[in-house]
């Protein structure tokens, strides 16, 4: 496993890699996501309460938990590039956060449109809301101090530290709903949550197309991560040689 960790951290390897995983992440991606809207759209029925408008879960609940698993999975890649000077990790956590960034404002806004019909308010400053706003501006605060530094591994260093202190926002932002008295509804997956099981199967078939959708993202904005820091390497220029003939 390590020797395997160590063949991808070279980033001509890394790059390779990423080309090769690209259209597996795309495909799957198109594919989840038509099916997952046909199922959200046209399958599954109206809430009894809610009516249609409760539609929006099946964009607002992936959004929000990829916005907490992208930041998980961005301290822990910033955290081995701290640890093992892995640089690749490095170039993995830096492209992660503008798309956690993205996945979080999607879950922000889509909250406040669910939120106007059902609680007259398009914000309100639930723990829940609240604890996600933070998120965003943690997100924010890693991208502005990546670019505060000329040199990408001081950059890494300093921004992995605040990725990795800003932790503690996750379990805040999980447990809310149950740790305070709070507007926002309880667990949408699992007890409590949705129980129709074509409502279940749309929530999961979008949220699969999340996550493809973001390790595609990955392998194209860390390709031309890499294609920037290594631009003085030999097989860099071999590359975009090949590339342009």
């Amino acid at each position: 496993m390590w020797k395997w960790i160590q063949r991808q951290s070279s980033p001509k390897i890394f790059y390779q890699t990423c080309t090769s995983l690209t259209p597996w992440f795309f495909w799957p991606f198109i594919g989840f996501l038509l099916v997952g809207l046909y199922w959200a759209l046209i399958v599954s029925p109206a809430d009894y309460q809610q009516g249609d408008g409760y539609r929006i879960i099946f964009i607002h609940v992936p959004s929000a938990i990829l916005s907490m698993m992208v930041y998980a999975i961005m301290a822990i890649a910033g955290g081995i590039g701290l640890i093992w000077q892995i640089k690749m990790a490095e170039v993995v956590a830096k492209v992660s956060a503008p798309i956690g960034a993205a996945f979080t404002i999607i879950a922000l806004v889509s909250g406040a449109v669910w939120g106007k019909p059902m609680w007259g308010a398009w914000w309100v400053w639930d723990a829940r809301l609240t604890s996600e706003l933070i998120l965003l501006f943690l997100y924010l605060a890693y991208i502005s101090l990546n670019n505060a530094f000329d040199n990408p591994r001081t950059a890494a260093k300093a921004s992995s530290i605040l990725a990795i202190v800003g932790l503690v926002n996750l379990p805040i932002i999980h447990y809310s709903v149950k740790w305070w008295n709070t507007l926002h509804q309880g667990y949408s997956v699992g007890t409590g949550g949705l129980k129709d099981p074509d409502m279940q199967i749309a929530l999961a078939l979008m949220f699969v197309a999340s996550i493809f959708l973001y390790a595609l993202l990955v392998a194209i904005k860390a390709k031309t991560e890499v294609l920037i820091r290594e631009q003085n390497s030999r097989w860099v220029q071999d590359e975009v040689s090949g590339a342009s003939l």
